[in-house]
């Protein structure tokens, strides 16, 4: 599907979702519909591939009709056989009553059958599907609200007249699961943009993922040998929809390497649904990803648990954006949290060196890691003083990006990219302030492909350029008291022009000879004309 194509089907299912979502507010209305987009990746994907697993005998029915049913119905004894092959195949079973295609046809009747059926697949979906791996995948999604219709009869025609417009806006577009992927996507971003700061909890804007995607994507020891062709366990603590770790996974595989699994972890629950889901819309299978909701600062996912160093979850590639400052209690036994113990404790007031402590600590020795912080991290006092202090004595901070200012529909403020690494090829620190090159939108900036091309480059060779980008020693660093303040050692204003007094009284002075000289002869004319002279 073409760029084109693509935005049209978006703007086509975003017409849809302002059209029908009434009364309801835009977060709530995001859930309903991109669950059924949802439905109906893993409908077309599931009937495709038992279509083919069944070849001659997959049945011939009329329009409308459910081909599946009919194998069913016409082959009770060989059902457990078929299901226990699909869950080989395409690692889940979706039984026949719904399917999206089903669904689709009892909104289009406005059957009162449609709120009932729904209820039952999405309980199978999240119980059975899958095994265990998606317990309470829709458990956002309340069929019984009030926001739907004051009664059953209500709700039954709301949710027909969603279901039947989303199978109409697709009917024209490609739906593979790249398209709907992309489309999955692209309503996430519309959702975010008018979520204001509520955004944040669960959206990384495109452009910016693709920037610590490349980073991360890249060898870690000496960008400039190129992309990694193998990448083992990636990392996002703080996953939201999961629309990073999906940027990262297309980097790779866009420059013919793969990845062995990526990890996420969620405390919003919504979000967390979401992330799931995305995976899945983006072709990833259920043994290829491991989302888990639960709370990163508290360190609460047993896969981290493991007190063995020689056993201890390690990844290649850490990346996240953390809600910038946000307010935590750590307790007494957090100062011996082995995350911490090395560093000390990031302040109640700004959780930001808490979580990017979290993600270090499982950073393996020859990984890297791109976490987007807000600008105080680079210079704040006291407690992020000396964790600062450590990381870079350490020689763990690797480059340093300052980008624009609103980039993110939850904040206008500018942010800066902090790359780690624990065994790190330079003994200098790359300074890049990318904070004047981005393109205006309507409500918000972008970085431009153009942009995002020059970061990636300056990261890659490690090139210097005036008023963009610096290689700062560390003598330099610790004459600053440490202070990583990006424009003290990159800075984009332009140099005052230097003004020679001297050449400029020379000037004036000539100035003054010649008009006095035109003076003078415009004075011998007027005399000539008997007129008056000039004083």
């Amino acid at each position: 599907m073409t760029d084109a194509q693509l935005n049209q089907l978006g703007k086509t299912l975003w017409a849809i979702a302002d059209q029908l979502r009434g009364a309801m507010n835009a977060d709530d209305f995001r859930d309903y519909m991109l669950a059924f987009l949802f439905l109906r990746y893993l409908s077309d994907n599931y009937e495709a591939r038992a279509k083919q697993e069944l070849g001659e005998d997959w049945p011939t029915v009329g329009e409308g009709e459910n081909a599946l049913q009919a194998f069913y119905d016409q082959n009770p004894g060989d059902i457990a056989d078929f299901e226990d092959v699909m869950r080989r195949q395409v690692h889940y079973v979706i039984q026949p009553q719904h399917l999206w295609s089903h669904i689709a046809e009892l909104a289009r009747k406005q059957s009162e059958d449609l709120l009932s059926t729904l209820r039952a697949g999405f309980k199978y979906i999240e119980e059975e599907s899958f095994g265990d791996n998606f317990a309470g995948l829709f458990s956002e999604i309340n069929l019984d609200s009030e926001k739907l219709g004051k009664n059953q009869t209500e709700r039954n025609k709301k949710l027909g007249n969603i279901v039947g417009k989303i199978a109409e806006g697709l009917s024209e577009f490609s739906t593979d699961s790249d398209t709907l992927g992309d489309a999955y996507e692209y309503l996430i971003g519309q959702f975010a943009a008018g979520s204001g700061k509520k955004a944040g909890e669960f959206y990384t804007p495109q452009q910016v993922s693709s920037v610590l995607s490349g980073i991360v994507a890249l060898d870690s020891q000496d960008p400039s040998l190129g992309y990694k062709k193998q990448l083992g366990k990636v990392l996002d603590m703080t996953s939201g929809s999961g629309s990073l770790l999906l940027n990262v996974r297309r980097t790779v595989e866009a420059h013919g390497g793969d990845i062995s699994k990526i990890y996420g972890q969620e405390k919003n629950i919504t979000t967390y649904n979401l992330a799931r889901m995305n995976m899945l819309l983006h072709g990833v299978k259920d043994t290829e990803f491991d989302i888990f909701h639960g709370d990163t600062l508290s360190n609460d996912w047993d896969i981290f648990k493991e007190e063995n160093p020689a056993k201890k979850l390690q990844f290649d590639a850490v990346v996240a954006n953390p809600p910038f400052s946000l307010r935590w209690e750590p307790g007494e036994a957090t100062a011996q949290d082995a995350r911490f113990k090395s560093y000390g404790v990031a302040p109640k007031s700004a959780a930001d060196f808490a979580f990017l402590l979290h993600g270090f600590h499982y950073l393996s020795q020859e990984g890297t890691m791109a976490i987007i912080l807000p600008h105080g991290v680079l210079f704040r006092g006291g407690a992020e003083e000396r964790i600062r202090k450590k990381l870079l004595e350490d020689g763990n901070i690797d480059t340093i990006i300052g980008l624009p200012s609103n980039l993110f529909y939850s904040t206008g403020i500018p942010v800066a990219i902090l790359v780690l690494k624990k065994c790190k090829k330079f003994d200098d620190v790359l300074v890049i302030n990318a904070s004047e090159h981005f393109g205006k939108k309507k409500r918000q900036n972008e970085l431009r492909p153009q942009d995002i091309k020059k970061i990636l480059e300056t990261y890659q060779n490690r090139s210097e350029e005036e008023r963009y980008s610096r290689r700062v020693s560390m003598d330099e660093i610790r004459e600053n008291g440490y202070n990583l303040n990006i424009t003290r050692y990159v800075s984009t204003d332009q140099a005052e022009e230097q003004i020679d007094l001297q050449a400029v009284h020379g000037g004036l002075t000539e100035i003054e000879k010649r008009i006095q000289e035109a003076t003078e002869r415009h004075n011998e004319f007027l005399k000539e004309l008997g007129l008056a002279v000039l004083g």
